[in-house]
C-alpha cells in the first residue's frame, strides 16, 4: 500500500512521522525535565525553610521547654508564611511536639512516612524525601535543632510542601508545552512538504521506479555504444566508464574504474585540462594508452558552474576504415559515371558515322580509342603493378577525358616498389586529390583542352610523385595556408578538405609535400613518402 503511493506523499507521510516522533521525545523529556527540576526545586525550598526554623530561638527554647502549645502556634504561623503544606517538630527521640493533627502528637514521626530521621538526629544533616503521609503526597525537608550553643542535637523540623501544587503548576506549563509541540508538529510537515515539492523538482519530478528503470536504460545505452565513453565529476574522479572504453584503451576489465581518479588510471586523458579550460572539443586527434584516437570532450555544467566532463572516443583505425571505404566507392563511381559518360558519346558518335555511311571514320574513330586506351593499359601495367593505384590512375584518366582536359601520365614513370605497410586506400586518395586539385585549377584557368602531368619514381629511398598543372600558380598567401582545414579557393561550400587529408597523411607518414610555381605557368605539387616511415604506428592508423 505504501509503495503505491507517490514518492512526494510518501516523503511527507515519513518525514512528518519522523517530525511527530521527535516533537514527542522533545515534549516527553521537556515535561520530565519540567517536573523533575520542579520537584528539586520544592524540595531544596522545604529544606531551607527546615533549616531557618530550627535555628529559630523561639523554636529551640520550645523544644528545650517541650512547650507543645507555644510550638504548635509558632509552627501553623510559619506554615501559613511560608505556604507550606505542614511543619511538624518533633524532640530528640523523634516523638512528635507539633503536628497540625493534635491528634498525632507524641507518636514517632516515623510512623507517618516510615523515616525516623536518624540522618537528622544522629548524623546532623539536613536533607530532602517524597513521602505518602496522612496529608497527602509531599516533598519534605528536614533539619536537625542545635541547642543555643550548637553543639547538642536536641530536635528535628519537617516541613512539608503538597505535591499537588507541583502537578498544578506542571498543568499550567502543559498548556503551553502542547502549543508549542503542536507548532513544532505543524511547521515539521510544512517544511516536509517544501523538501519533498524541492526533491521532486530536483529529479525532474520523476518516482524511484522511473529513476531506476532511466538507470538502466542508460546502463544498456552506454555498453551498447560502439564509441567509448568516460564522465568525471569536478574532482576527476571517474563517474562513469563503459564496456568500449575499458576494451578500446586495453584497461583492466577486473577491477572496479568507476570512483578511482581519472589522472591514475588515465593520467594523458587530458579530461582535467578541459576541466579547468570549461570549453568543449570535438574530433580532437590523440595518443592515448599507445593508441591513435579521435576524442570529443563535453564540459557538464549546472547553472554556470562546470561539474564534470564527459568524453567520447573511437580509435582512429576505425574512422578511417570507413573513410577509406566511403573513398573507395566514390572513385569507383566517379570512374563509372566518366567511362560511361564518355562512352556514351563516342557511341553516338559511331552511330552516327554509320548512319550517314562514314564507315572509315567510325573505324578511324573506335581504332583511336581503342589504341589510347590499350597504350595507358600497358603503360600502367609495365611501370604501376599494384592494381588499386593503377585503377586509381586510370580512374582520373577517364575524369579529365570527362572533364575536357588531358591527363598526360611520363612514360618514364616507374612506381613498383611501393612498400607493404603502406595503406593504398590513404595513398590513393592522396594522389586523387592532388590530381583533382590539378584537373579543377586547369579546367577555371585554360578551359578545355588543357593538360596535367603525372609523373613517379621509386627510385632511391622515397616514392616520389609529380603533378603539374596548367592553372594561374599559388601565391605566396595561398602557399602559407593552402594545407589548413576549410582552406579552399572555391566559391561553393564543402571544399578546404582535401589538401587538408594530404597533408595530414605525410605527417603521419613521415613525408612530405611540396608546391612551386613553373615558370611556363601552372604550379607543381611534388609528394615525398619514404619507403621506411618514421612513424609507422602512426602511419598505419
Amino acid at each position: 500500500m505504501f509503495k503505491r503511493l507517490k514518492l512526494k506523499t510518501r516523503m511527507i507521510l515519513v518525514l512528518g512521522l519522523v517530525s511527530a516522533i521527535q516533537t514527542g521525545i522533545i515534549g516527553g523529556f521537556a515535561w520530565y525535565y519540567l517536573s523533575a527540576s520542579l520537584d528539586e526545586q520544592i524540595g531544596q525550598r522545604a529544606l531551607n525553610v527546615a533549616k531557618t526554623i530550627a535555628a529559630t530561638p523561639d523554636i529551640i527554647r520550645g523544644v528545650q521547654a517541650r512547650d507543645v502549645e507555644s510550638l504548635n502556634q509558632l509552627s501553623q504561623k510559619l506554615a501559613n508564611t511560608n505556604d507550606a503544606l505542614f511543619i511538624v517538630i518533633g524532640d530528640h527521640n523523634s516523638i512528635r511536639l507539633a503536628h497540625p493533627n493534635p491528634e498525632r502528637l507524641g507518636h514517632s514521626m516515623a510512623d507517618d512516612d516510615g523515616d525516623d530521621g536518624s540522618i537528622a538526629l544522629i548524623d546532623g544533616q539536613g536533607y530532602v524525601n517524597k513521602a505518602l503521609g496522612s496529608l497527602g503526597l509531599s516533598m519534605r525537608g528536614k533539619a536537625p535543632i542545635y541547642d543555643m550553643v550548637g553543639e547538642e542535637i536536641i530536635g528535628i523540623v519537617s516541613v512539608g510542601y503538597s505535591l499537588d501544587q507541583v502537578r498544578s503548576t506542571i498543568a499550567r506549563y502543559n498548556l503551553v508545552l502542547y502549543l508549542v509541540m503542536a507548532v513544532m508538529l505543524v511547521g515539521s510537515v510544512a517544511v516536509a512538504i517544501i523538501i519533498a515539492g524541492r526533491f521532486k523538482r530536483a529529479i525532474f519530478g520523476l518516482e524511484p521506479e522511473q529513476i531506476a528503470r532511466l538507470f538502466e536504460e542508460r546502463d544498456a545505452t552506454l555498453q551498447s555504444v560502439r564509441e567509448g565513453i568516460i564522465a568525471v565529476n569536478r574532482e576527476g574522479i571517474i563517474t562513469t566508464i563503459n564496456r568500449t572504453a575499458v576494451d578500446s584503451l586495453g584497461l583492466e576489465s577486473d577491477k572496479p574504474l568507476a570512483g578511482r581518479p581519472i589522472a591514475e588510471v588515465l593520467p594523458d586523458s587530458g579530461l582535467m585540462a578541459a576541466l579547468e579550460r570549461g570549453e568543449p572539443e570535438f574530433d580532437q586527434e590523440i595518443w592515448l594508452q599507445g593508441r591513435h584516437m579521435i576524442v570529443n570532450r563535453l564540459p557538464v555544467k549546472q547553472g554556470a558552474n562546470i561539474i564534470g566532463v564527459v568524453s567520447s572516443f573511437r580509435l582512429r583505425d576505425e574512422l578511417d576504415q570507413i573513410s577509406r571505404q566511403l573513398t573507395r566507392i566514390q572513385q569507383y563511381a566517379d570512374t563509372l559515371r566518366s567511362q560511361t559518360h564518355e562512352y556514351s558519346n563516342k557511341l553516338h558518335t559511331i552511330a552516327g558515322l554509320i548512319q550517314i555511311g562514314a564507315t572509315e571514320e567510325a573505324m578511324a574513330l573506335i581504332g583511336s580509342e581503342v589504341h589510347d586506351h590499350q597504350t595507358l593499359i600497358h603503360l600502367l601495367l609495365d611501370a604501376v603493378p599494384d592494381p588499386v593505384l593503377a585503377g586509381c590512375i586510370l580512374g582520373k584518366y577517364n575524369r579529365a577525358r570527362e572533364m575536357g582536359q588531358t591527363l598526360v601520365i611520363d612514360p618514364d614513370s616507374h612506381m613498383a616498389d611501393v612498400p607493404v605497410q603502406l595503406p593504398r586506400d590513404q595513398l590513393v586518395s592522396v594522389l586523387g586529390n592532388l590530381i583533382d586539385n590539378a584537373l579543377e585549377a586547369t579546367r577555371r584557368h585554360r578551359g578545355e583542352g588543357g593538360q596535367v602531368q603525372l609523373s613517379m619514381t621509386d627510385l632511391g629511398l622515397d616514392l616520389i610523385f609529380e603533378v603539374e598543372d596548367q592553372g594561374p600558380g599559388i601565391s605566396a598567401e595561398e602557399e602559407a595556408r593552402m594545407f589548413e582545414k576549410g582552406v579552399t579557393s572555391k566559391t561553393d561550400s564543402g571544399h578546404g578538405f582535401g589538401l587538408y587529408l594530404v597533408r595530414q597523411f605525410v605527417e603521419r607518414w613521415g613525408g612530405s609535400v611540396t608546391v612551386e610555381n613553373l615558370a611556363a605557368g601552372g604550379s607543381r605539387f611534388t609528394l615525398y613518402l619514404p619507403k621506411q616511415p618514421l612513424n609507422p604506428m602512426g602511419a598505419a592508423q
